[in-house]
């Protein structure tokens, strides 16, 4: 998987901002991957889908989430905050590229980015 679905510049520059290293975050963000390909079909039932395409979805879900994820998941609080960055940070390309870049942001202000990809 290696990071998938975040692409491998946004893990660089997410590693580089969030103090964990270039080869340990791809790690994480499978890991995270793992248990949200899991869940597809529940966040699909219960929240926002925000973008589907380019082998993603990206869904807003509710603020903590990835603090109870990253919990459930045995990271440490810079290594839950490194992957959730590396969400968000994915999420604001994909909106560059769709020039939906105001919409998500005003999405990210009250809600939290979840991406999923979909080995498409």
């Amino acid at each position: 998987m290696a990071g998938d679905p975040i692409e491998g510049q946004i893990l660089l520059l997410t590693a580089a901002k969030a103090s964990v290293t270039p080869t340990q975050l791809p790690d994480l963000v499978d890991l995270a991957q793992e248990r949200l390909a899991a869940d597809r079909e529940r966040y699909r039932r219960e929240y926002e889908r925000l973008y589907e395409g380019d082998g993603v979805e990206a869904f807003a879900v509710e603020t903590g989430h990835w603090a109870e994820l990253g919990t459930e998941l045995g990271m440490s609080d810079r290594e839950r905050a490194a992957v959730e960055r590396a969400h968000e940070e994915q999420l604001l390309r994909i909106g560059r590229r769709t020039d939906r870049e105001d919409e998500l942001e005003t999405a990210l202000e009250i809600r939290e980015p979840v991406l999923i990809g979909t080995g498409e």
